[in-house]
């Protein structure tokens, strides 16, 4: 995806889920933040936004780990590694979340390690349960990894379509993607205006 920006004759080239920059001739590539000299916006920040944001209602849910909390009206969707230490800490804070539906998709792209944990978390009777258990608690996950984990599979997938590089990855009713723990105060204004939205 080529773009024409109003700064300096140079083009947004949207590749393989980044933006660089370039002029019209191709003779130089330039990476990294584009900001806005009068206004300091972070057009590259805004940019990747709107073009990294999916279509809420076209995630498979049925492939992830439903928690639903109080009236559950609130919803969003992360993707997460069970290895994954900001994932751990992310978890701390979404238990202090009420009226909320969590989709957790089970990415384990950390280490083969990481792929067991998934499995035996999806085995599990009580997915949600298993998997705060662990992320939470340390509790290693005590389903036997041999049901049928092609959910866990066809997430993988997702994730790499999606060009999901790190955990934990959310998503939100509008379609934006942040990357990265972020503050509970930042979520719960999403979910926010996800609800203003409506």
């Amino acid at each position: 995806n080529v773009t024409k920006t109003s700064y300096l004759g140079l083009y947004e080239v949207y590749i393989d889920g980044q933006i660089v920059y370039t002029d019209e001739k191709m003779s130089v590539i330039i990476a990294g933040d584009l900001i806005d000299g009068k206004t300091l916006k972070y057009v590259t920040r805004e940019r990747m936004q709107k073009l990294s944001a999916i279509k809420f209602s076209e995630l498979p849910l049925h492939l992830a780990v439903k928690q639903v909390r109080g009236d559950g009206k609130r919803t969003f969707a992360s993707f997460e590694d069970p290895n994954c230490g900001y994932c751990k800490r992310l978890a701390k804070d979404l238990a202090k979340l009420d009226n909320v539906t969590i989709y957790t998709f089970l990415y384990p792209i950390l280490s083969p390690d990481s792929l067991e944990k998934s499995n035996k978390i999806w085995c599990a009777s009580d997915k949600a349960k298993a998997w705060n258990e662990w992320m939470i608690d340390g509790k290693t996950p005590g389903g036997r990894g041999d049901c049928d984990t092609t959910a866990v599979n066809k997430t993988v997938e997702l994730g790499r379509k999606l060009n999901i590089s790190g955990t934990p990855t959310l998503f939100f009713l509008d379609g934006e993607r942040i990357p990265g723990a972020i503050p509970i105060a930042k979520i719960e204004q999403k979910l926010s205006q996800a609800t203003v939205n409506k």
